[in-house]
């Protein structure tokens, strides 16, 4: 039994607490933490929880194995401010062969909820590329941390529908910085181009109230990414995001869904 193994028999907490700052550089103009760095810091601490319990990167890259973003939504009442020390609480809600649930909550130092957040994540072999079965991973250890007695009052995931009428507005190729330790285009990555869609006039009299992506195929650096928009009720956007494959034809990527108040 290797020694990551026996760290996490143990037990832990199912619920992890993370703290993080805002610092001013991941900030807007407002002052505000860029919801981008929040999902950073919200996979940080799916990271650091799942390393610690015994199914985690750590481990699952000395068995060719990887854990990878399926889709994310985050709900936030207001962002932490520059210099603010925050937590993010993370904990699994449901596992199953294929896909885990896990949940976040993002809280001041005094407690103060600013908001929440669902994903699911998928366990692929980092040849094939294929899902695994991640109940295999140490003998199923990833149900002895679900807890779905801990509140996350958001709404899951919605499909977002994105009908072909829907017009492109920009395209863009992807570099060096766009790529994660998984050789693909970062998760993070799309949510930021996501949100450049529209200008800084509009921030200034609109915020993020929710933020839904949803990832269908991966891509990779020199990809051109191609983004389509189309607004359904007022201020609430889906997007598709498609890569170019060959003169004439895309292949979808992602979509998501903002809501702005």
């Amino acid at each position: 039994m290797n020694n990551l193994y026996e760290k996490k028999m143990e037990k832990l907490p199912k619920i992890g607490k993370y703290q993080f700052l805002a610092e001013p550089f991941h900030c807007d103009f407002a002052k505000r933490l860029l919801m981008g760095h929040l999902g950073n810091h919200m996979l940080n601490a799916a990271d650091f929880h799942s390393n610690d319990r015994g199914y985690g990167m750590n481990y699952l890259n000395t068995v060719n194995k990887t854990w990878v973003l399926s889709r994310l939504a985050i709900e936030m009442e207001e962002m932490p401010v520059a210099y603010d020390r925050f937590w993010v609480e993370t904990w699994v809600e449901g596992a199953m062969k294929f896909f885990t649930s896990r949940n976040f909550k993002v809280v001041s130092e005094s407690g103060h909820v600013y908001g929440y957040g669902k994903s699911i994540w998928a366990m692929i072999d980092t040849e094939s590329r294929q899902p695994t079965d991640l109940l295999a991973v140490h003998d199923g250890l990833i149900n002895e941390y679900v807890e779905t007695g801990y509140a996350c009052p958001i709404e899951k995931s919605s499909r977002v529908r994105i009908g072909n009428d829907a017009r492109m507005v920009r395209s863009i190729d992807t570099y060096y910085n766009d790529v994660d330790i998984n050789g693909h285009i970062n998760s993070v990555k799309y949510i930021e181009h996501v949100l450049d869609l529209w200008n800084l006039e509009w921030y200034r009299s609109h915020r993020i109230k929710r933020f839904e992506i949803a990832y269908v195929a991966e891509t990779h650096q020199g990809d051109l990414l191609n983004f389509y928009l189309e607004e359904g009720k007022v201020n609430d956007y889906n997007v598709k995001i498609t890569k170019t494959v060959s003169l004439g034809e895309e292949s979808e990527v992602c979509r998501c869904r903002v809501l702005f108040v």
